[in-house]
């Protein structure tokens, strides 16, 4: 079940502005870099995957990440209530970005997953069980709850301003300063 905000249910600013509005917003969006990362999972007939880049941490304790799923993507119904990983991508598979956006290339190495399928050798993955999932207007915001997760060195890749890019491995993370 989605649980509705208590947002008005009134059109936003934007739903009233013309497309060449609506596409400056998406192009000042675009200048916020982002990570990519593909969300997978066993859907009622098939294994799917989403390319997405709105993947981010909601809570430490419990651990409690959040993917953003546009409500026209294909695989969007199938998700609501099933585990789910979120593979994040290194900068070396464009490839499988592209892929799961919808131009196919051959077909991805998956791992079985304890909780749901996963790709292989990703820069890092979180493989998470349903949590919660929100009305996000054109969007579902899916929460879960991690139960594993782990990571490898190397590069990620990244998105700005409509186009692939790398943010270097040494500009990641955190974990060996504390």
């Amino acid at each position: 079940m989605i649980a509705k905000s208590s947002h008005n249910a009134e059109p936003g600013p934007l739903s009233r502005t013309s497309r060449p509005r609506a596409h400056h917003f998406r192009g000042s969006l675009g200048r916020f870099a982002t990570g990519v990362a593909i969300v997978t999972f066993d859907g009622a007939t098939k294994r799917h995957g989403i390319t997405v880049n709105s993947f981010t941490a909601v809570s430490m304790e419990p651990p409690l990440v959040l993917v953003s799923i546009a409500r026209n993507a294909k695989a969007h119904d199938e998700l609501a209530g099933r585990p789910f990983s979120v593979n994040i991508l290194g900068a070396e598979q464009k490839q499988l970005a592209l892929h799961f956006a919808g131009r196919p290339g051959p077909e991805p190495l998956w791992v079985e997953g304890d909780t749901a399928p996963r790709l292989s050798n990703v820069l890092a993955y979180f493989e998470c069980t349903p949590w919660a999932a929100y009305d996000g207007g054109d969007h579902t915001l899916y929460v879960g709850e991690v139960v594993d997760f782990n990571y490898r060195s190397g590069d990620a890749l990244a998105f700005a301003n409509s186009s692939f890019t790398t943010i270097p491995e040494s500009q990641l993370g955190m974990e060996d300063l504390l």
